[in-house]
């Protein structure tokens, strides 16, 4: 497979990297695989590794597949092309992978993720929509007013290739529900999908294999 990697693996080793919002991502990258209880999971794109450390902490049996072999995966393949036999998982996960390929791919990787999944794919995208965003508590948490909404730009910037991204959801060209048209073009039906409400630059979807 020729491969390219984006980034030196000293990218995800460092605290600029890993800030205080995305270890709350991580945290609900955990929380969307613990809760539909996979025996058996494949994350695909992993990072610094944390998020599938996790999982094996909390008893689940996870294969790791990465595109750079550097960064030590179970498997070194592509999203495009996994090399797993249909349904080998009751669960895959890709968080903050699939923005790294060509849009013309998507729908490919989307479908890949299905054919190996005999439940669910989750993933999450970045999300540069505008947003409002508000949270009132009271004394010790008591939470009085609680509203996110997404406000789409009705003149949404355009995206420029920065090395490593090719496309990022509410940008020109390529708004939510596009994206959840790939998606369901791929045979994944979206039982639910939301921006993270500390970091609503990754927005996150449960999909069902149909």
């Amino acid at each position: 497979m020729s491969f390219t990697p984006q980034v030196e693996p000293s990218h995800y080793q460092n605290m600029v990297y890993d800030s205080k919002e995305r270890y709350i991502s991580y945290w609900h990258q955990i929380d969307e695989v613990v809760r539909v209880r996979p025996s058996r999971c494949l994350e695909v794109g992993i990072g610094n590794g944390f998020v599938h450390r996790e999982l094996r902490r909390h008893g689940l049996e996870v294969t790791t597949l990465d595109a750079d072999s550097r960064l030590g995966p179970d498997v070194v393949g592509s999203v495009t092309e996994l090399p797993f036999e249909d349904e080998a998982f009751e669960a895959v996960c890709c968080f903050e992978t699939l923005e790294h390929l060509p849009w013309d791919q998507l729908e490919t990787a989307a479908s890949e993720l299905g054919r190996v999944s005999s439940r669910h794919v989750l993933i999450s995208l970045p999300d540069v929509t505008p947003y409002l965003n508000v949270d009132v508590r009271v004394g010790f948490g008591k939470r009085v007013v609680n509203l996110f909404r997404s406000m789409p730009d009705a003149s949404p910037p355009r995206h420029e290739f920065n090395g490593e991204h090719y496309w990022e959801i509410g940008k020109q060209g390529y708004p939510l529900t596009r994206v959840l048209s790939s998606l369901s073009a791929a045979g994944l039906r979206t039982e639910n999908n939301f921006r993270v409400r500390e970091y609503p630059y990754h927005h996150f979807f449960r999909l069902r294999v149909d």
